[in-house]
């Protein structure tokens, strides 16, 4: 059974999650600026991906990252902007006329209360959200995990966790070695635990990853954000350890 998400204490989600940020400051350039324009490909447009990159604040997509790339960014330069242009889809909080995104009444009513609509976000984004590379089939199989793996950071990242903490135990019989001794299936699991489970969490707000002092190639320490305690009830709230079977 899925873990149940239900934002019950009064925090600041905005502050907290990107995602739930993104969105409402999507909505309200569309409301204020008179539409998100787009491309003749249908992309969202650079004056509006480079406006994002300087407002959403999104840890690891600031301007400054991007812009360290790339000397001009287009929506697929910015992966966060296409989750958020996904969910705001799906939610019906947006839709196209000719070549703008216009925010719908149902949108209006999102940055008017962006904090209701936080439990159907959080829930179809972290749970049902089909990620780029992944299929429908992945999310199914995925979702018998979900109580693991929230279960287990729950525990973990009380005093902080690597991606290494949480990998060595979920795959005990795969050790973690060396990025040059890494074996195929090593690489692949770690790379499914950090795309399709820690990443979601912290760009939905549950998560923040600790990279003071890192280089882009060094994992950070994960840490829970209140968000995590205000919408989360599981079973290892009140357990020191968790047995995996």
């Amino acid at each position: 059974m899925l873990p149940h998400i239900e934002l019950l204490a009064d925090v600041d989600v905005l502050a907290l999650s990107p995602l739930l940020r993104g969105m409402v400051l999507a909505v309200s350039y569309a409301e204020t600026e008179g539409g998100i324009g787009l491309t003749a490909s249908g992309a969202m447009n650079r004056k509006f991906v480079h406006w994002a990159a300087v407002h959403f604040d999104w840890p690891g997509y600031t301007s400054e990252d991007l812009y360290s790339i790339n000397k001009v960014l287009n929506e697929a330069d910015m992966p966060p902007l296409l989750v958020v242009r996904d969910m705001l889809k799906h939610l019906r909080l947006l839709r196209r006329r000719k070549d703008v995104l216009l925010p719908t009444r149902r949108g209006r009513e999102f940055i008017a209360r962006p904090q209701v609509f936080f439990d159907l976000i959080a829930t179809d984004y972290l749970y049902a959200y089909i990620h780029d590379g992944q299929t429908q089939h992945d999310v199914r199989e995925r979702m018998q995990w979900w109580h693991v793996f929230l279960n287990l950071i729950n525990i973990k990242a009380r005093k902080g966790c690597s991606l290494n903490d949480l990998a060595n135990e979920l795959y005990p019989s795969e050790s973690y070695p060396e990025p040059a001794e890494m074996t195929f299936e090593s690489w692949t699991e770690r790379s499914a635990l950090r795309y399709d489970v820690i990443r979601p969490l912290c760009w939905l707000g549950l998560l923040h990853e600790d990279r003071q002092g890192l280089t882009i190639w060094q994992d950070g320490t994960y840490h829970k954000t209140p968000l995590w305690a205000a919408c989360l009830k599981l079973d290892s709230d009140m357990q020191s350890e968790l047995t995996l079977h």
